[in-house]
């Protein structure tokens, strides 16, 4: 039994982010390779010890205070400390700078792995005040993970690690998703209807959510979007200035209901326009449904998971009349959807799944362990 630490900044129930998504998939993906994964994460709601999430066992670490968005916890490091020397491997999250801090305080000697999930992109003051920690600590480690070659070619910070950079995509388990029950298919059906073009995550100032707005102004098209906290109230103000009436706003939703509107909807739209985006579950996620998708180029892994005429329509980012255009392309064009959206299916098949990410996972474990 091999015995992984996972360590992030937030998990499941907390938070329901991109990253928390990828832990949980590879802690599960895990279970038929004969992995024990335990993750470990800061929580507002105190300390809290081995709680039982899908096969995982999950600590929390009291949060403390936080720092530009970073949680930190007097409690975290005799518990990293414990639950480390219990590991075969520790795998680290990034970014995370509480954690590369813990890291030489706890005197870490064990093989490790680093999933590159971003650069830090708005943050250039705290950049610069962190860097020397950072590549102090990224140099410490035995491998670093880009999610996609489209990033690892594009990071500064990766390129300069380039010797210790793996890639290996993100992947999803189909079967993890709920099946949406009738009744539930039928209430969003009557509430938002079908044919709508989707968007899912969480307001933040780089999902291009107020270009998708300006592009819905100009339409007639009907989109839904999932989400909220962030910038919501700015983005809800924006909308009632707009008059836009073909937008739904349905908030935060359960597994379940986002099920359903995957299911549903038309199109999957993604319009984030700053490198912060690293990858882009939700495009995952749409690519898993089989629906085309439509994403800006960013330099980074969305244009990983949707090629441009292929899967789907990859725009400028920032541009709204672009946005619009490509959402007009697919509602006008039935075959030309289906199509795109059979060829993500087939690619999500080919490079996305959980196994796959787990079976390169495990390649690694085993290379750092010998």
């Amino acid at each position: 039994m091999l015995k992984v630490l996972h360590f992030y900044k937030t998990y499941y129930p907390d938070t329901f982010g991109g990253i928390e998504q990828v832990i949980y998939q590879l802690s599960e993906a895990g279970v038929e390779y004969g992995i024990e994964s335990t993750v470990l994460s800061l929580s507002k709601r105190g300390d809290i010890d081995n709680q039982k999430i899908g096969g995982q066992r999950v600590f929390y670490a009291r949060t403390n205070f936080e720092i530009a968005s970073n949680p930190f916890s007097l409690s975290c490091v005799k518990k990293f400390k414990e639950l480390a020397k219990q590991a075969d491997v520790i795998h680290y999250h990034f970014p995370f700078p509480f954690m590369d801090m813990l890291h030489f305080l706890c005197g870490i000697k064990k093989p490790t792995v680093v999933s590159y999930h971003s650069d830090i992109v708005k943050q250039k003051i705290i950049l610069r005040l962190y860097s020397p920690l950072m590549n102090r600590f990224l140099s410490s480690v035995d491998y670093i993970v880009a999610a996609s070659p489209n990033y690892a070619q594009n990071s500064p910070i990766l390129r300069t690690f380039e010797n210790k950079v793996k890639v290996i995509p993100y992947g999803l388990n189909e079967k993890s998703y709920p099946i949406p029950n009738k009744d539930k298919i039928n209430y969003w059906k009557d509430s938002v209807g079908e044919s709508f073009f989707l968007f899912v995550g969480a307001f933040r100032y780089y999902k291009g959510l107020d270009v998708l707005l300006d592009a819905a102004h100009t339409t007639t098209l009907p989109i839904v979007i999932v989400g909220g906290g962030g910038i919501e109230q700015e983005l809800k103000l924006k909308a009632k200035e707009l008059n836009v009436s073909n937008v739904n706003f349905v908030g935060s939703l359960n597994d379940e209901d986002k099920a359903a509107l995957l299911q549903l909807c038309y199109s999957v739209v993604f319009p984030s326009n700053l490198r912060s985006e690293a990858f882009g579950i939700t495009l995952l996620e749409g690519a898993m449904y089989g629906k085309p998708l439509i994403s800006c180029e960013i330099g980074t892994g969305t244009s990983y998971i949707n090629l441009h005429e292929k899967t789907g329509l990859v725009i400028p980012p920032f541009d709204s009349v672009a946005l619009r255009n490509a959402m007009l392309s697919l509602a006008n064009d039935n075959n030309l959807a289906r199509e795109y959206g059979s060829n993500a299916y087939k690619r999500y098949n080919d490079l996305f799944t959980s196994t796959i990410m787990m079976d390169k996972y495990m390649e690694l474990y085993k290379d750092i362990m010998r």
